[in-house]
């Protein structure tokens, strides 16, 4: 090894060529960014379009579908949703991967205002926004005190809203639960029609009279002066002597037909701190931020801030996504500080020498240290999948320094070589192993870096941290280890052997009597392996899986959800009963309540109840128990629609996140309300169904205008005077803005409470007319009450349904998904009528880590083979090293069904490091077998002592790389449970295998040589080359070129 040697000739240029790789790590540390997951960049693109008053329906025909329309041209659509609601249309265009998102956006915005003439009057201009999922609100502020929610809101949205705006990072902050201040010209119905008046009179002369106009320059000699019409009105009471028009030479105004009230805008939201009423700011963070850093500079400014509030105003922090993340990530350090440690200690145990146990661990942080500068290199952040990957490298960086630092400790301890020329020809001798292990573990974990669609970009940095880490363990090994042996290492005195411990010596003697059965009983061998695999089908039946299991985060949220029709506060009143409920629920700590609006759609008819327990450690029950209480205490409430939710890390600001989303689709909403009917009774038979919902809301309530075309046209009324006239009165407009100081305020026009909320009154108001006037609305028009839709979904311009349900703990998602598919397929659904998995839910994404890591695992096992093959020359040796790998899937799936644990994403991860370890302990044991029959030892001995001679360094990096995953197996910090199952895999799965892969793979390569032999002598007619004794090469390379 020619850099072996060259390390070992020039310590100091060894020391500080380490040194280089630690300084630059150490540097890369400072600088990296800490976040919970790696940015995951979905090109995905949201508008907006606004229609006031527009039922679901309407707005759907007369903007949704047109959008859609002319949206569905451009190119790279992957899926085109939309939801509508009253007067509001969301359609979200998610792109491929590939595409460019800020090209796409413009694509948009270009298709759209192709068609903005045929949108309806009315419309509000369409807001084409980028989508971006790593913008989301980190932080949740709760404002209370003694003044009334007007003043909270006033002093939220100028005193703090405002100041944490201009924080860097600060993407944007909203307002939930307040009471923005808004001027109300409130209309009487009668005096209207007396003075003969339209509504819209009114509102051009409030529009007219309140301005204020630059008049040009006055120059006056050598001085000039601006002239200003000041027209702008500047007391609220004022709006009442605004004219509107005369009637018999007296002039009518605002005050002679209505009030003005200084008031706030219509409430359609509110939130609640432990039964405090509280106005909500929800913070969100720009795009490719921090989110730590954002939130220490939030909470510094806020600090500032709270110096200038008045005497009792609290701001309370009711969501903290920082504080997740940061013990998340105290918990992978942990583990990760913890397993380094108690993978020395596997090496003293074994060696018995605290100058190898040290030459061993360095090993550890030098090549984690290391890494870090390649991360920063590649724009990763340190989150819990780098973070892990680490974690789980600890196990393995140490693999490569063990093999070569035993090695060199058998050369000295039974050839009687000094340190430095046991240094240099020890490691020349496992070179070959070292780097086929090390080469092959890294095209393991490359793939899955280059996972096709969302989850490969998860991934992403995952695959490539590991693959950066066994690298420079590699570096490490052949640069520092060989060179601290040969300076450190030295014979022990009275020639007493490290394997001759009582530990290993009956170990050693134990496992050559059990090889030596195998060889001669190779077929029972064959036949245990071959059952072992077999096993594999029942094994996986057994062992459900789901894409992630669930944390226990000490908050969990439950989503209500009234009957359409109900009132903001009729919703809050029925909350309240909720939130008495809960509130006596064991190890609840705070209650955080939203009512209403909180994504701007305008609904009143939902809810959430945040419910924030105490730590693990300062309760009796588990999260998930609590949860199954919860759903108990609200059970007894038929007319609601409640589900109990888990909060994910990256959920905030009211969206929901369920375990299944299942769509059905069609063109009739009629029909797929009958099929979701049908098939919502066969999902609730489901075993591990629980909080089953609806994305379908029928029966709200509408009171109808039905005009009569051939009276209005006789009369002169046309239907959009109408539509704008009722949309004013009842709905109101902004007519104007009132201006006080520096802030200014919405002028809304509307009738009184009383006329508006009437449907008598509504059916007497009066329309203007272009031969008579103003003309009653019930002589051109009829009231009646009808229902529609609340809201409709829309997936590639097809209508849908959705059913939300989430799985009861202990519940396997592919159990469940199996049972539901088989269930749809005997239902026979009309033509036309189709059902999947639909975006809102994990199940989709589940589906997505199925079919990506079946393609890693095929495309890991392809190219480790051309490594292999590589590396040994040859095709046959790598098939006999890679047949313990099936070997590896019973035991990890007999693992995880012991400890009751479910496949999920980091189990499969498990999976692959698991292959990787098997194959790397098969690896020395044909290396060695290969040099020695190299030797001239025959074939029965050379496998006896070439197993006997890597069994010490088999179980030393077995046993630390176990002991480097036991603090991530039995962790109990933020996080842990995810990581739980890919230790399970490690650990159960490698210590279950190992005694059988010790024995199957010399009994492996005895029978491919005995095939290897028959071939040549029946197949190629020439007898196969027997063994020459000959000197001992001291060049491994050219002994793997001596024939067998």
């Amino acid at each position: 090894m020619i850099l072996a040697d060259l390390c070992v000739r020039r310590p100091v240029f060894a020391t500080m060529f380490i040194a280089v790789l630690v300084v630059l790590g150490l540097v890369s540390y400072e600088r990296l960014g800490v976040d919970l997951y790696p940015k995951v960049d979905i090109p995905t693109v949201m508008v907006t379009t606004f229609l006031p008053g527009a039922a679901p329906e309407e707005t759907e025909a007369l903007v949704t579908k047109p959008l859609e329309e002319a949206i569905n041209t451009v190119s790279g659509i992957k899926d085109l949703r939309s939801t509508t609601m009253e007067g509001v249309s969301r359609i979200f265009v998610q792109f491929k991967l590939e595409r460019n998102l800020d090209a796409a956006t413009q694509d948009v915005r270009d298709k759209i205002s192709s068609v903005l003439d045929k949108l309806p009057e009315g419309t509000k201009p369409p807001l084409v926004q980028k989508f971006d999922i790593d913008a989301v609100p980190i932080l949740t502020y709760a404002i209370t005190g003694y003044q009334s929610i007007k003043e909270l809101t006033e002093i939220a949205r100028r005193l703090i809203k405002e100041p944490l705006e201009s924080v860097d990072g600060v993407g944007a902050i909203y307002i939930v639960g307040g009471r923005e201040r808004e001027i109300h010209v409130l209309i009487d119905a009668d005096r209207l029609h007396a003075t003969g008046l339209s509504i819209q009179q009114v509102a051009a002369a409030l529009a007219r009279q309140n301005v204020e106009y630059p008049g040009g320059r006055v120059e006056q000699g050598l001085s000039e002066e601006t002239l200003r019409t000041l027209g702008r009105i500047t007391d609220v009471r004022d709006f009442r002597n605004v004219i509107v028009s005369e009637r018999n030479g007296r002039p009518v105004t605002v005050g002679d037909i209505g009030t003005v009230v200084d008031a706030v805008k219509e409430p359609r939201s509110l939130s609640r701190w432990d039964n405090q009423n509280a106005v909500s700011l929800v913070i969100q963070k720009q795009s490719g931020q921090n989110t730590i850093a954002v939130v220490d500079r939030v909470r510094a400014r806020l600090a500032q801030i709270e110096k200038t509030l008045a005497p009792g105003v609290r701001v309370i922090v009711s969501r903290d996504s920082s504080t997740y993340i940061r013990e998340s990530v105290h918990t992978v350090q942990e583990h990760l500080l913890l397993g380094g440690l108690c993978a020395a200690i596997v090496v003293f145990f074994f060696l018995g020498s605290i100058r190898s146990t040290l030459i061993a661990a360095v090993a550890i942080p030098v090549s984690i240290v290391s890494t870090y500068s390649l991360l920063l290199w590649m724009g990763f952040t340190l989150n819990t999948l780098t973070l892990l990957a680490l974690t789980l490298a600890v196990g393995i960086v140490i693999d490569d320094a063990i093999v070569v630092l035993e090695n060199i400790f058998r050369f000295i301890e039974e050839k009687g070589m000094g340190p430095v020329e046991a240094a240099r020809a020890a490691t020349a001798e496992v070179g070959l192993a070292v780097s086929a292990t090390t080469l092959s573990l890294v095209v393991i974990f490359v793939p899955v870096a280059f996972i096709h669609g969302v989850m490969g970009r998860f991934l992403n940095s995952f695959g490539l941290t590991m693959a950066f880490a066994i690298m420079v363990s590699l570096v490490v090994a052949f640069s520092l280890t060989p060179m601290l042996c040969s300076r450190l290492l030295k014979a022990e005195a009275g020639g007493r052997r490290s394997r001759d411990s009582a530990f290993f010596r009956p170990l050693e003697a134990n496992y050559e009597r059990a090889l030596s059965w195998s060889l001669a009983h190779r077929w029972i061998i064959v036949s245990v392996a071959a059952a072992l695999v077999l096993a594999v089908p029942l094994l996986a039946r057994l062992v459900g899986a789901n894409f992630m299991p669930n944390e226990d985060n000490s908050e969990f949220a439950v989503n209500i959800q009234t009957p359409p029709g109900y009132s903001l506060l009729h919703t809050d009143k029925v909350v309240r009963q909720i939130e008495r409920r809960l509130r006596v629920l064991p190890g609840v700590r705070h209650l955080f309540t939203t009512v209403g609006d909180t994504t701007g759609d305008g609904r009143v008819t939902v809810a959430q109840v945040v419910v924030k327990l105490a730590p693990p450690a300062q309760r009796r029950l588990a999260q998930s128990r609590i949860m199954e209480l919860a759903r108990k205490q609200v059970e007894d409430f038929p007319a609601l629609r409640i589900t109990v939710d888990d909060i994910k890390p990256w959920e905030q600001g009211g969206v929901r996140d369920v375990d299944v989303d299942y769509d059905v689709r069609g063109p009739d909403l009629d029909v797929l309300r009958r099929i979701t009917a049908r098939l919502r009774r066969q999902i609730e038979r489901i075993p591990g169904v629980v909080d089953l919902d609806s994305t379908y809301e029928g029966g709200l309530p509408e009171l109808q205008v039905h005009i009569d075309r051939q009276k209005a046209a006789d009369l002169g009324v046309s239907v959009q005077d109408i539509a704008s006239t009722m949309r004013t009165m009842v709905h109101g407009s902004v007519v104007t803005r009132y201006r006080e100081g520096q802030n200014t305020y919405d002028v809304r026009l509307q009738l009184a409470a009383a006329d508006r909320n009437n449907p008598a009154e509504i059916a007497s108001l009066t329309v203007p007319s272009a031969t008579v006037g103003q003309v009653r609305l019930d002589n051109v028009a009829s009231l009646g009450n009808g229902t529609g839709p609340a809201q409709i979904d829309r997936e590639n311009r097809q209508r849908q349904i959705a059913l939300l349900f989430n799985l009861a703990p202990g519940a396997a998602m592919n159990k469940v998904l199996a049972e539901l598919k088989h269930r749809v397929a005997k239902m026979r659904l009309p033509p036309g009528y189709v059902t999947t998995l639909g975006e809102m839910g994990s199940s989709q994404v589940y589906g997505e880590m199925v079919h990506g890591f079946s393609i890693a695992i095929l495309l890991s096992i392809v190219f480790m083979y051309m490594v292999l093959a590589a590396q040994f020359e040859s095709f046959v040796h790598p098939i006999t090293i890679m047949l313990s790998l099936p070997l590896a899937v019973p035991f990890a799936l007999l693992s995880l069904l012991v400890f009751r644990q479910q496949m999920t994403l980091f189990s499969l991860l498990g999976i692959l490091l698991l292959f990787g370890i098997v194959k790397k302990n098969s690896i020395l044991q044909i290396d060695q077998t290969i040099n020695l029959r190299a030797q001239g030892i025959a074939r029965r001995q050379a496998i006896l002592q070439a197993n006997r001679e890597r069994l010490r360094p088999i179980l030393m990096t077995t046993a630390a790389l176990i002991a480097g995953m036991i603090p991530v197996a039995f962790g109990t910090g933020v996080g842990a449970a995810s990581h739980r199952g890919i230790a399970i895999v490690v650990i159960g799965g490698q210590a279950l295998c190992l005694f059988i892969t010790l024995l199957i793979t010399p009994v492996a390569y005895s029978l491919f040589d005995d095939l290897e032999n028959w071939w040549k002598r029946r197949v190629l007619g020439r007898p196969a080359l027997k063994l020459v004794e000959t000197a001992p090469s001291c060049d491994p390379q050219a002994r793997r070129h001596v024939a067998d």
